[in-house]
């Protein structure tokens, strides 16, 4: 299964780098992970947040692989166990689509932006998307940590799937 990661920041900490590559390389043999990194928006006073939210969604969605199920990460979405998220990655990959995870940049995404708008993505859909909108935690987290969290927990659902013991009940 390959799992794209598409996130706004290209300029993170080393730690943030050495810490998401520590949980990929445990999953590496099985499950293919890709990280794309896509600078953010220049903050400026001419540019308000829409419009920075709006234009790092439409770099976000123009970067996706072609037919890949979509999963944004954002607050309001659906909270998931570290279980429920294995059985949710073991459901996606009876669908044989890859699975890319949108991380949007501080100001978030915003889900108006029509994916029917970019050329990349025309085949995929015409309809609204995300695919699945997933909220690690109802906490807020600085957005190079978000990536750290994620691949630890596609290294968690790894585990579960192979019945490894790094998670415990």
């Amino acid at each position: 299964m390959r799992f794209n990661i598409v996130a706004i920041g290209d300029k993170v900490p080393k730690w943030v780098n050495e810490n998401f590559i520590e949980y990929i390389q445990r999953i590496a043999n099985d499950w293919d992970v890709n990280l794309i990194t896509l600078s953010p928006i220049q903050r400026s006073k001419s540019k308000s947040r829409l419009y920075i939210k709006q234009e790092e969604t439409k770099k976000l969605l123009a970067s996706i692989p072609n037919k890949n199920l979509i999963v944004a990460l954002d607050e309001n979405g659906k909270s998931l166990s570290s279980k429920s998220f294995s059985k949710q990655v073991n459901h996606w990959s009876i669908g044989g689509r890859d699975v890319c995870f949108l991380i949007g940049g501080p100001d978030g995404l915003d889900f108006s932006v029509p994916l029917s708008g970019q050329k990349k993505l025309k085949k995929i859909s015409e309809s609204k998307w995300p695919d699945f909108c997933w909220s690690l935690s109802s906490l807020t987290f600085p957005h190079t940590l978000v990536r750290i969290i994620l691949a630890e927990q596609l290294y968690r659902a790894w585990s579960i799937k192979m019945g490894h013991p790094y998670h415990r009940d």
